[in-house]
């Protein structure tokens, strides 16, 4: 089984956002809030509307399984600008204390209604994505591998060390390269350097 993949090109996220947009907003929102905070789409499934409403930043726990034993870790993101305004109009007529991507449909095994979406639902919703803009390798932890490898590409050289210091906290990475490898940057890395090898110019 091939893992899962951050998407490279800008371009590309430019487009899907738009798509999403239009065709669900609800979408729009999860996606770009995975991409812009790097948060797992479990924790922001569990998310809540007051938790967001007029803040510049949302803090939170953090669940996570490791050893077959739970941690909760206490996070802090930033709300990106590139999104607030349309968060806050997609929260306009909600309560806050209703979940943030709230399923549209009745549980069929409880009959509660207002639950978040499942994973699998956007797992569901991301793969669709990724079939629609030709995308391969792509899966719920791709939102959050995007938002480190988007940072990573974005940053100046004299900052970099500084920015995957950051990366591996956030990870929860012991080391440089275990961070690297889950991002894809070892493999393109090697493709850059390829590409530079030539053996028909000299110097």
């Amino acid at each position: 089984m091939n893992e899962v993949q951050p998407i490279r090109s800008k371009e590309t996220i430019r487009q899907i956002k738009n798509y999403l947009k239009v065709t669900s907003f609800r979408n729009y929102i999860l996606f770009s809030m995975g991409i812009h905070s790097g948060l797992r789409v479990s924790d922001l499934l569990n998310l809540k509307v007051g938790a967001v409403r007029d803040q510049m930043h949302i803090n939170f726990v953090a669940e996570k399984t490791k050893n077959r034993r739970k941690k909760r870790k206490r996070k802090k993101f930033i709300i990106h600008p590139e999104y607030f305004d349309d968060l806050m109009l997609y929260i306009a007529d909600m309560p806050d204390d209703a979940y943030l991507f709230a399923s549209r449909q009745r549980k069929t095994n409880t009959g509660a209604v207002g639950e978040p979406i499942c994973r699998e639902t956007a797992w569901r919703m991301i793969s669709n994505v990724a079939e629609r803009f030709g995308l391969e390798n792509i899966g719920t932890h791709s939102l959050r591998k995007t938002w480190g490898y988007q940072l990573v590409m974005s940053t100046p050289p004299e900052q970099s060390a500084f920015v995957m210091a950051l990366l591996m906290e956030m990870f929860g990475h012991e080391t440089q390269e275990e961070t690297l490898r889950y991002l894809g940057l070892t493999q393109d890395a090697m493709d850059r350097a390829i590409l530079r090898l030539s053996y028909t110019q000299s110097g």
